[in-house]
């Protein structure tokens, strides 16, 4: 986008505003990055436990309690898989016999 011509008239913060909004960035495009660096951020930390060489068990509680943010990146990512499970099981029901259905209604019902 051509800068405006700053003219003789125009006063510091005039010219000020303008810059500052012929450089910012979309709301999008800034949202991706901090998602982006959130997630780097949490990777970094996790690869630095992994790599810990005093650590002799992992701990994902450990991990999930002492990383900020970590949790609510795992339980979003687990209900999201959740949904795409919960359509392969749809999908896969409709090619079963209604004799497998029952059978598997019934090991359920024994685990309850």
């Amino acid at each position: 986008m051509p800068r405006k011509p700053a003219t003789a008239n125009m006063d510091e913060p005039e010219i000020e505003t303008f810059e500052q909004e012929t450089t910012k960035k979309p709301a999008s495009t800034v949202h991706n990055e901090d998602e982006i660096e959130k997630l780097n951020r949490l990777l970094g930390v996790v690869m630095e436990y992994l790599s810990d060489d005093e650590v002799e068990e992992i701990d994902i509680e450990y991990l999930l309690k002492n990383t900020e943010g970590l949790r609510e990146w795992w339980d979003q990512y687990r209900e999201r898989n959740r949904k795409q499970i919960e359509e392969e099981i749809k999908k896969s029901l409709g090619e079963l016999s209604l004799e497998e259905l029952e059978s598997i209604r019934e090991k359920i019902k024994e685990k309850q």
